[in-house]
């Protein structure tokens, strides 16, 4: 299989994703562009009620089909409170942790279609001044974002038309580098958005039909744990969430691999999915490791609490330092890529 112009394909696919704003509850525009790339590649993609994206790729066993899952919803923020400076407290959207987060620059997008630039900081965050900044713990509570705009009040920032309730989105830092790595925040799970587009092309451009009839379901609530617990097309026996593979002490995925997970927090994942998953990376020498994650859930669990009577599994590229500025690897993106266009054949 010639995968090149596949690989280069979906590291754009993914940069292009990662450069709109999409925190979780605020995907529309993400959506709107991928509707555009799944029509370009000659599907008629529809948008769920929320907010998702269903595709039909086409199949012959419409009894057997298989929901293959990626999720282009991140982490973010939300306006909590606006302080007597004129800064801003944060909620969390999703388990965004603020010791990633501080000192990075983020867009406070208004309900009246404004946007405006701020970086979150730790409260009294110059080193010069603060006694305790080194010790601090850091915590939403104790952190605000720094408008750029010459704001010293609240009754300020809100002439600016800033509300409780408005969304903050931070910048991902987008980068790929000569040696093949991909760094950027939010490759979970855009990383997987991109791939998904790549076995979309692929099955377009070579005109194959698969055995069994194959959807994508790009959700946008799975960092609150509910984005595949609706959309289940009928006749789906199996579903398989293309999510980020884990790095970490313990784990055997590298970022050069494809991540079978086995295990997470919700439990096992569906045996025979695993064995199959296994048995085709051996058969077309794949590179990949399989792993159990502590702390992890997918779409895949999620259908399953939802009640779907269905096999689920879960796979993806390795990704270092989840949560927090990521790293992965087009060999990652590669293996991935080259699993699930063979897992459904």
């Amino acid at each position: 299989m010639q995968t090149k112009k596949y690989v280069d394909y979906m590291v754009q696919q993914t940069v292009d994703i990662l450069g709109i704003d999409s925190p979780t509850g605020f995907t529309a525009t993400a959506a709107t562009h991928l509707m555009k790339e799944y029509e370009k590649l000659g599907y008629k993609p529809v948008m769920t009620n929320k907010g998702g994206i269903l595709v039909d790729l086409g199949g012959k066993n419409e009894d057997d089909a298989i929901l293959i899952e990626a999720h282009m919803d991140t982490l973010g923020g939300m306006v909590s409170q606006i302080k007597s400076n004129g800064n801003l407290v944060l909620t969390p959207l999703g388990g965004f942790s603020p010791n990633n987060g501080e000192a990075e620059n983020c867009r406070i997008y208004t309900r009246e279609g404004k946007v405006y630039e701020g970086t979150f900081q730790l409260n009294d965050a110059s080193v010069h001044v603060n006694d305790d900044y080194s010790t601090k713990t850091r915590e939403f509570k104790g952190m605000e974002v720094v408008i750029d705009e010459e704001v010293s009040s609240a009754e300020d920032t809100k002439k600016l038309g800033i509300m409780i309730g408005d969304i903050v989105a931070f910048e991902p830092r987008t980068r790929v580098t000569e040696s093949g790595y991909i760094k950027s925040r939010f490759l979970d799970d855009k990383l997987s958005v991109g791939i998904l587009l790549g076995q979309a092309k692929y099955l377009a451009d070579n005109k194959i039909t698969t055995e069994r009839k194959v959807y994508h379901h790009i959700t946008v609530y799975e960092e609150v744990g509910h984005g595949a617990c609706g959309t289940v097309p009928e006749g789906v026996t199996e579903i398989l969430s293309v999510d980020m593979g884990c790095i970490g002490e313990g784990l055997d995925c590298k970022e050069t691999q494809v991540s079978i997970c086995a295990k997470d927090s919700a439990g096992p994942y569906n045996y025979d999915v695993v064995s199959n998953l296994v048995k085709v990376a051996k058969d077309n020498k794949i590179d990949f490791a399989i792993d159990v994650y502590p702390h992890y859930g997918s779409d895949a669990d999620a259908a399953l609490r939802a009640g779907y009577d269905v096999k689920h599994g879960l796979i993806g590229a390795g990704v270092y330092a989840s949560h927090g500025y990521e790293r992965s690897h087009k060999k990652g993106v590669e293996n991935t890529f080259k699993l699930i266009v063979n897992y459904v054949k």
